[in-house]
């Protein structure tokens, strides 16, 4: 066994949840938002302003093909010249439009599912593999089953003001405990149970202006550190997302590894998380009015059998 692999068999088994909700646990750390929760952060809407944290669904997107991983393809099936033509049918003058979009689940802002991400041949709570997710898609832990849940309190941690350059951290820097811990106290804003955590690094919006969003998509990027698996499972957490593509720093902390904490994250904690977030006007207001808690909406499509869903999350203020 590697140092890589022991790392990473020593890590799961520390934080591994296995059996913790039953055998049939389909929620993982969702789990941990109860209803109580939900109502505690249901009372954090004082003013009535609305973030939304996606990124926009189109054919200029950050992806480059990588795992057949492209842009929106989004085309019309009915439009005004249709209409306008009489090509519709319609009777009294009534016309309008159609359209249709194509695109990979994982293309911009949203969510791994539990399906999503195997360790040695194991899923979510022990799952063979092969058992949950054939070409039929995820039989088990299908996203679908999350539909209801997602909504909470969100706490914004801006790793990328207090510890970047212009609010901006560099690729490569890795988010460890110490920094989410230094953050949550400069903010005043604790973690705890049931909470959905939304890390900034800035990556997103620095990337958005450049040719073809840079190297966004799979390249170098801040994250958190793979040595953060025990802090997740800890504060138990409901789930986690990033302004990045892959939620954890890249390159990856060890010299030949991919995605190590997915691996411990999603198989083995259960652990929701999310990716190209859009979090810089909430980041913006947040540190206008030095508060970093909100009440946060962010249901994945109930799209059966998937492994991951686009998603609008809202935060609400």
């Amino acid at each position: 066994m590697t140092d890589v692999d022991s790392a990473i068999a020593t890590m799961a088994a520390e934080c591994r949840n296995w059996g913790r909700w039953g055998p049939d646990d389909v929620l993982g750390t969702l789990n941990h938002l109860d209803v109580d929760a939900r109502q505690r952060a249901a009372a954090l809407v004082r003013r009535g302003a609305s973030f939304s944290l996606s990124m926009r669904f189109e054919a200029d997107g950050p992806q480059k093909g990588w795992r057949r991983r492209t842009n929106p393809v989004h085309t019309m099936l009915d439009t005004g010249v249709d209409a306008v033509a009489g090509h519709q049918g319609f009777p009294h003058g009534i016309g309008g439009a159609d359209d249709v979009i194509a695109m990979p689940l994982q293309c911009a802002t949203q969510w791994d599912g539990l399906g999503h991400i195997f360790d040695r041949g194991k899923a979510w709570n022990g799952r063979p593999a092969e058992q949950v997710v054939s070409s039929l898609g995820d039989l088990v832990t299908g996203i679908e089953h999350m539909a209801a849940d997602v909504a909470g309190r969100g706490v914004l941690l801006d790793v990328g003001r207090e510890f970047g350059t212009d609010g901006v951290l560099p690729d490569g820097f890795a988010i460890g405990v110490d920094h989410l811990e230094q953050v949550a106290s400069a903010q005043g804003v604790t973690v705890g149970r049931g909470d959905i955590v939304l890390v900034r690094t800035g990556q997103l919006g620095a990337c958005r202006s450049l040719p073809g969003w840079g190297e966004f998509a799979g390249g170098a990027a801040p994250g958190l550190s793979f040595w953060t698996a025990p802090w997740l499972h800890r504060t138990e957490i409901a789930a986690i997302a990033t302004d990045t593509w892959g939620f954890e720093v890249r390159p990856n902390e060890f010299p030949v590894a991919f995605q190590p904490l997915h691996q411990i994250a999603i198989p083995n904690i259960g652990l929701l998380i999310g990716e190209m977030w859009d979090l810089d006007a909430l980041a913006a207001d947040c540190a206008a009015d030095g508060v970093y808690e909100f009440f946060l909406v962010a249901a994945p499509l109930p799209i059966t059998g998937a492994v991951g869903s686009p998603v609008n999350p809202l935060a609400l203020k």
